[in-house]
């Protein structure tokens, strides 16, 4: 710290103090850090590529499947079950496996209108599964049907 004297017996201090400065900065930093995951709008979706490759059978998660009727179908092949639309969101917050995973793959049928989709995507996020797979079918390849069988 230097001190200079101006003659009249007062010293004066010439150093900046920047602690208030820092103390500021850790605020902001702190406020940036906690609202910046809250930003986020819409439905968070990984959308996937016509080319990719396929998932190895220990990384299934969960399908939900949306057939040309509308009908809402969880699980895949002979296992799944129909849900009413209604209560889809009931249905997949008591799910323990889709609670745990917080991830599921949406299969829906390409002649759906974009908003039904879009309203089955939503409700699935307010059940609060944050990643959602979307199943396609890969150029050439044989294809799925709604319920998940070949």
């Amino acid at each position: 710290m230097a001190l200079s004297s101006s003659g009249g017996g007062r010293t004066t201090l010439t150093d900046i103090n920047i602690t208030p400065l820092v103390d500021v900065m850790l605020v902001l930093l702190i406020v940036f850090m906690v609202t910046a995951p809250l930003i986020q709008q819409g439905v968070a979706v990984d959308l996937p590529e016509t080319r990719a490759k396929a998932i190895d059978a220990e990384e299934q998660k969960l399908v939900l499947s949306v057939k040309l009727d509308r009908s809402l179908w969880l699980g895949a092949g002979d296992d799944a079950v129909r849900i009413p639309a209604d209560r889809l969101e009931e249905v997949l917050r008591a799910n323990a496996r889709v609670q745990k995973e917080k991830e599921l793959f949406l299969m829906a049928d390409k002649a759906l209108p974009y908003g039904v989709v879009v309203d089955v995507m939503a409700t699935v996020q307010r059940a609060g599964i944050t990643g959602v797979g979307m199943i396609t079918n890969p150029p050439g390849g044989k294809p799925r049907r709604a319920d998940g069988a070949r």
